[in-house]
């Protein structure tokens, strides 16, 4: 397959949309997530998306397809909560590996079907990593500051498993997305080196994109934009960018910011703008890729997409869009 790299010197990629937006169209039962594997399942286990990867493995695929189908050349494996920690919610720690390996199997099948169809247009599956439900830099105890819910070897062991399945799976990339939390993103990103030194495997890149929370321009954790760069550059990326949290209007200043200092690739997949009072996105995708094709305009980006309340219709706006400008260009950076 040609090098992503390369592709990315000459034109601007689609990374696929919301995955969780596609499922909830479905309007899945407990008896559709539990299948017939789980119906004896001690735990409600409706809401569970990754675990679809296994009980409804044909709807995944068929949601793949469809962001393929729109033009999207990167799709994210289902695999934002498929490590032991956030299973933990539903029992399903042991079911960590093998989710993984589901979910890569389920994108890399619409993947491949489409680059066959069009091998000038190669399609890259991309190992999601998500930011967990537990926090390294965080206390989840207001009256105790000090308390952490997990240690850093937890997070990294954790991590390992998932990036095992992921890649056994058949990945192409591996994305640490909606990162609150930098000490999370590292401890990830040591275990995804950790993973290819001790297996003796050639590394396979790495995507990060971390998450502006609100108008402060901060990360959940405080730092602000360039101390995250900062922060995260040594892991020598493909891409540094941002998803999810705010929509492309709130986006733009911070994905401006990051285009000045970022010496890879930069990245950017909004939210279908801010959810309204019952947690629903209303922005239309014709407004959300007029929006993205600005940036695409000044030069601001490497990689766009979408993130909650996106759908096909969105990617296919962005990718009509964006098509007629060049990728933004790596800096020069003197040593």
């Amino acid at each position: 397959m040609m090098d992503i790299k390369e592709i990315l010197k000459e034109r601007i990629l689609i990374i696929d949309g919301a995955m969780g937006t596609m499922i909830q169209r479905h309007h899945l039962e407990e008896k559709d997530y539990r299948g017939k594997r789980f119906a004896n399942w001690h735990k409600d286990v409706k809401g569970n998306n990754d675990l679809l990867s296994i009980t409804q493995p044909a709807l995944i695929t068929a949601i793949h397809k469809e962001y393929l189908e729109a033009g999207a050349d990167i799709i994210e494996t289902n695999t934002f909560s498929s490590t032991v920690i956030a299973q933990a919610d539903y029992d399903m720690q042991e079911l960590a590996y093998e989710l993984n390996v589901a979910s890569a199997k389920c994108a890399r099948e619409a993947a491949d079907e489409y680059t066959n169809k069009n091998p000038a247009k190669p399609r890259f599956v991309a190992g999601a990593i998500g930011p967990l439900n537990k926090t390294l830099s965080l206390s989840p105890d207001v009256n105790n500051p000090g308390y952490r819910a997990v240690t850093f070897d937890e997070v990294v062991a954790a991590y390992e498993e998932q990036v095992k399945g992921l890649v056994d799976g058949g990945v192409d990339i591996l994305l640490i997305e909606t990162i609150f939390d930098t000490l999370n993103a590292k401890a990830a990103i040591f275990a995804i080196k950790n993973f290819f030194r001790i297996n003796n495997i050639k590394e396979l890149p790495i995507m990060i994109s971390g998450t502006i929370t609100d108008a402060s321009g901060r990360t959940l954790s405080g730092q602000t934009l360039e101390a995250f760069y900062i922060s995260l550059i040594h892991a020598n990326p493909l891409s540094i960018g941002l998803n999810c949290a705010l929509g492309a209007s709130e986006m733009r200043p911070h994905i401006e910011e990051l285009s000045a200092i970022a010496k890879c690739f930069t990245s950017a997949y909004p939210n279908a703008g801010l959810p309204n009072a019952f947690g629903e996105y209303d922005e239309q995708p014709h407004e959300t890729a007029h929006i993205v094709e600005e940036w695409a305009k000044e030069g601001f980006v490497n990689i766009v997409g979408g993130c909650c309340g996106t759908t096909p219709d969105h990617i296919k706006h962005i990718a009509e869009e964006v098509k007629k400008y060049k990728p933004r260009t790596l800096p020069t950076v003197s040593n």
